[in-house]
């Protein structure tokens, strides 16, 4: 049936019959939808709303004819008017759809969506007159028809101001994360049927359903209710679908060739060449990498018991195989001979378990499993960088397994007409498994062998057969449980809602601990040998000790953190939906945020339990009364908690330390010999060991992060062909957490107030950019508070801000086509990108490199790695025939900013002991965008073809992703010396380029 755009005049009848007097229904955790609206009035009348799995409720008029229904399950539902028990009226195949509520009214024989402007292929959604927030809804139908990844964040990235992560961050199960409004990869939060999935660890993604299983997504991209917290970027929020009251099954075949992949293209030393070049200006043979993919999926759906029980099952197997040629820096090479040749095995099963009881029409249990994971391995060779030819076996690669498990439960309870009782409670456990292949515990691992002095290996790097770094604990794992209960009441004109939100968090055995004989060698050069490498922390010129005039030298690193760690997050919300009148909503909510964190010894060293008051004020002005035109805006307050990872490296007793050497030899095995050293095991930050105490290792009084966000914006519709619109956003981030490592300034302060302190902190957590206050411990084991003013430190105010101004135009389905463009001007600034630094990529969330020292803070106010200023999106489907349907998504985005690290100050110094990490390049000052990368382009199309069959329904697609082959690079080396003075070959090459053309082929049978 076709279904066309309300005109104007049509919607001025259907709002003036009901919708301006229905009030929105609160829908928690937001994996439900609502029906409302307005009926003629008489005596004894109700509304009955029956869904197609039997689910019955009968609901009361209120004395202007307006009734609601909220907290209904999505799905396809029958709305009877009954006055005195009898039909008088009915409306059916009512669809909703998550977070929205679906207007149903009497006094004119229509029905509409009042959800959020979403891409749709058989409905055409008018303006949501009702929402204060800014999302995107993507449904079951609309990912057939687009041309996307198969994964959550690919879809995400329909929304706008949602784009790639310019740090290759991956999430448990490697797919690739994405930024909202410039913010860190980290600071986003997934759902999966209401129950919290983000990584506890370090936030780096969450467990998400198997793409055939999605029923609808929904992408928050700000001004999100009081029911939402712990995030400072977007919510992605996947509704899994349900069995209904037919048996229905289906399965997919997918296949991407590895004889339909473009090359990818090669990375060569950009600056100079290392000392031993392996295969000349060559670091990186891309265009020897192949890979092939093949996909399986299937579902099952049906009544277990008719209007009763109902049951959903889906698995999903993906197998990636192909061969890697890894990059010349990280070969060890073998007998003489250069490796790594990598042949590998991908595994990534997913599946999807879904139960549904009526137990009565009054009350529902929903109970939900799904699994998402992937298990990797492979073998290595030798390869010859120079002839192009693999080698000869050297071992087994290690067996990584990630990803994890999710089993929740549901309770939805309809107490009355008014009043709604919801409870989930869940639990996800994921692990990090990595467990080497035939690992030689006899074997040094070596790094950077194209430094080693020439004139000692013949022209030709020398390494060795272990291919393992790090070794980790079996059992390493996470393990989180999320528990919420809402409680929603309509009163009038008001839907209020509270509700808890609690969630706990463990870290099992997580860390590692280097391989062989407890270090490894990483061999360095410096073309100034007279100069003192880092002369604070000791480490002397190597020209002055033996063997050392040439410059070359070798580092040993010993690294080992292995620790169990946990948090307790908790939080309540207050909400009032209120239409104050005909045109005008307001939405006024309140949550509350706790945080407690505790160290390997399970003693709290973060405990915010005071009041953190995230206000949520939103508005909604239905301009012309008729929903053709909507003003709307958005003033909100968001908090976020630590992941566990600091507990893990400023609160854990973890070593990382280095001692520099000179030498005369290299062995066989390609580890040094003749050593001299010429600095004592080294730290900058302090790592020895040692468990700080508790009571030391935060400021004192330390304060969440928090993001302030305000959002005000329009949308209006062109007749019944077009709806057009934008948005202004500001976001704020007030405070943020990372650590300090300059314990001697801290030592220095506690002495001029006379306390005699030696710190054994490796670093404290602050909040950067303003005062803070330690508690040391003096010689005699007191405690004692040492205040440093942010002068005292040395920085520079915290700051990150973004603005973006969004503008869309969007033609709606109507039988033959659907197209979106939208086009987002923005930047994101400041110094500090939050709790990531994407541009070295920098996986130590809340820990990363920023504030450590004053001098890395020096010219660091710029552009930050996720700043895109222009983007465009552009994407929809055509119908060229009941059988013929093409499709495309075309996204363009101006590049994100390309730093260039050195050592400091004009002298090109290193003041800390970090290297090449300042904001200076070749003694110049460089703050973040100073340099741009190249536009990036990304042009995916598709094409459809649905025989007729007997029976069920046949769909053979072909997609081509990357259509035009940009390979753009996304990410750049940074660094551009190696040591103070010496270029670093590698400066400027591609770290991270787009993903070159591929096809896929997939066959799609629904029954």
């Amino acid at each position: 049936m076709k279904i066309s755009f309300p005109t104007r005049r049509r919607l001025s009848v259907l709002i003036a019959a009901g919708f301006t007097l229905a009030s929105p229904a609160v829908l928690a955790q937001s994996t439900t939808g609502s029906i409302f609206g307005q009926v003629p009035q008489a005596a004894n009348e109700s509304v009955q709303i029956k869904s197609s799995t039997g689910l019955t409720r009968t609901v009361t008029i209120d004395s202007r004819g307006r009734y609601v229904a909220s907290e209904l399950p999505l799905g396809t539902y029958t709305v009877v008017l009954l006055r005195d028990g009898a039909v008088v009226d009915t409306r059916s195949g009512i669809s909703l759809r998550v977070g929205s509520g679906t207007e149903v009214s009497f006094a004119t024989i229509e029905a509409k969506d009042l959800g959020a402007v979403k891409v749709s292929a058989t409905t055409t959604p008018p303006i949501d007159v009702t929402s204060v927030d800014s999302r995107t809804v993507v449904t079951s139908q609309q990912l057939a028809q687009l041309p996307l990844l198969r994964s959550a964040e690919a879809i995400a990235q329909l929304a706008p101001g949602v784009v790639n992560n310019s740090g290759g961050y991956t999430g448990p199960t490697g797919q690739s994360l994405v930024s909202f409004a410039g913010s860190a990869a980290s600071e986003n939060a997934y759902y999966l049927n209401g129950f919290n999935t983000t990584d506890p660890l370090r936030g780096f993604g969450g467990i998400t359903l198997p793409y055939g299983a999605i029923e609808q997504q929904e992408i928050y991209t700000g001004g999100y209710s009081a029911q939402y917290g712990r995030s400072d970027g977007g919510v992605i929020n996947m509704v899994g679908k349900r069995g209904g009251n037919e048996w229905h099954f289906g399965a997919q075949v997918l296949w991407e060739p590895e004889g339909a992949r473009a090359d990818e293209l090669n990375t060569y030393y950009t600056n100079g060449l290392p000392p031993s070049p392996i295969a000349g200006k060559l670091y990186d043979l891309n265009s020897k990498d192949r890979q092939w993919t093949r996909t399986y999926d299937a579902y099952l759906g049906g009544p277990l018991i008719k209007d009763k029980l109902f049951l959903f099952l889906a698995a999903e197997t993906s197998t990636q195989d192909g061969d890697t040629v890894n990059p010349v820096a990280t070969s060890q090479g073998y007998s003489g001979s250069t490796q790594t040749y990598q042949r590998f095995h991908d595994s990534l099963p997913k599946w999807y378990a879904k139960l549904d009881w009526n137990i009565t029409d009054s009350n529902i249990l929903e109970l939900t499993g799904a699994s998402n994971r992937e298990e990797t391995g492979g073998t290595i060779y030798n390869y010859n960088y120079n002839t192009l030819q693999r080698g000869s076996f050297i071992n087994y690669a290690d067996t990584v397994k990630t990803g994890g498990d999710v089993y929740s439960a549901k309770f939805t309870s309809y107490i009355t007409d008014n009043l709604t009782l919801t409870a989930m409670y869940g639990k996800m456990r994921t692990q990090n498994y990595d467990s080497p292949g035939g690992y030689n515990g006899s074997l040094t691992y070596l790094t950077d062998i194209q430094n080693q002095n020439p004139a000692l290996n013949g022209g030709t790097p020398v390494g060795n057969g272990q291919i393992t770094e790090s070794l980790f604990n079996a059992d390493r794992h996470n393990q989180s449980n999320n528990l919420r209960v809402d409680l929603s009441y309509q009163l009038g004109q008001h839907t209020l809602s509270v509700g808890i939100d609690n969630q706990n968090a463990r870290a099992i055995d997580q860390g590692s601990q280097t391989s062989g004989p407890g270090y490894y060698w990483d061999y360095g050069y410096t073309t100034t040998p007279g100069t003192a490498l880092i002369p604070n922390l000791g480490v002397g010129a190597p020209a002055n000790y033996p063997n050392g005039a040439s410059g070359y030298y070798v580092v040993q690193w010993i690294n080992s953190s292995i620790a169990s760690v946990r948090s307790a997050q908790r939080a309540q919300y207050i909400e009032d939906k209120w239409q104050v009148s005909d045109r005008w909503l307001l939405s006024l909510g309140l949550r509350n945020d706790q945080f407690t964190d505790y160290n390997a010894d399970a003693q709290p060293y973060v405990t915010q339990h005071k009041p953190q008051w995230a206000p949520r004020l939103g508005f909604s002005w239905d301009v012309f009364g008729d929903a053709s035109f909507k003003v709307y805006g958005n003033a909100g307050r968001y908090y976020l908690g630590m992941p566990l990872n600091p507990a893990l490296n400023a609160a854990g007793a973890y070593v990382s330390t280095q001692q520099y050497f000179t030498y005369s030899g290299i062995a066989a095995d390609g580890t040094p010999t003749g050593l001299t050293a010429f600095s004592n095991a080294v730290s900058p930050n302090n790592t020895y060991g040692v468990l700080p105490d508790p009571k030391t290792v935060t400021a004192q009084n330390l304060k969440s992060e928090y993001q302030d966000e305000f959002i005000l914006g329009f949308t209006k519709a062109i007749d019944n062909q077009w709806v057009y619109g934008a948005k202004l956003t500001r976001r704020v981030l007030r405070n943020d957490i990372d650590d300090y490592c300059d314990v001697q300034t801290i030592e220095n302060k506690a002495a001029a107030l006379g306390y005699t302190v030696n710190a054994t902190n490796s670093c404290y957590l602050i909040n950067p950019g303003r005062a803070n206050t330690f508690t040391v411990i003096d010689a005699s084991g007191a405690y004692r508070s040492v205040q440093l003013t942010n002068a005292d430190m040395g920085f520079p105010a915290m700051k990150r801000q973004y603005y973006g101004l969004e503008t869309f135009l969007e033609h709606p389905f109507d039988g033959k086509w659907y197209g979106k463009i939208d086009y987002v001007f923005s930047r994101s600034y400041g110094d500090t990108e939050g709790q990531l630094r994407s541009d070295i990529r920098q996986t130590a969330s809340s820990t990363s490199i920023d504030w450590d020292f004053p001098a890395l803070m020096v010219n660091s106010n710029g552009a930050q790695s996720n700043d895109h200023t222009h983007q465009i999106k552009l994407f929809g489907y055509y119908q060229l025939t009941p059988q013929w349907l093409l499709s495309g998504n075309v996204q363009v985005a101006s590049g994100n900013p390309r730093n260039c690290l050195g050592y400091y100050g004009p002298n090109q110094t290193d003041p800390d002991g970090y290297g090449s990490f300042y904001h200076w390049c070749g003694g110049v000052p460089t703050p973040p965008g100073t340099y741009r990368l190249p536009w990036n382009k990304q042009v995916d199309v598709g094409i459809t073809y649905a025989p007729p069959v007997a029976v069920g329904k046949l769909a053979l697609s072909l997609n081509v992703f990357n259509l035009f082959n940009s390979q753009t690079v996304l990410n750049a080396y940074p660094y551009f010396q190696v040591s103070p003075g010496t270029p670093d070959p590698l400066y400027g090459s591609a770290v991270i380029r787009q993903q070159p053309r591929y096809v896929r082929l997939s066959a799609t049978y629904d029954y």
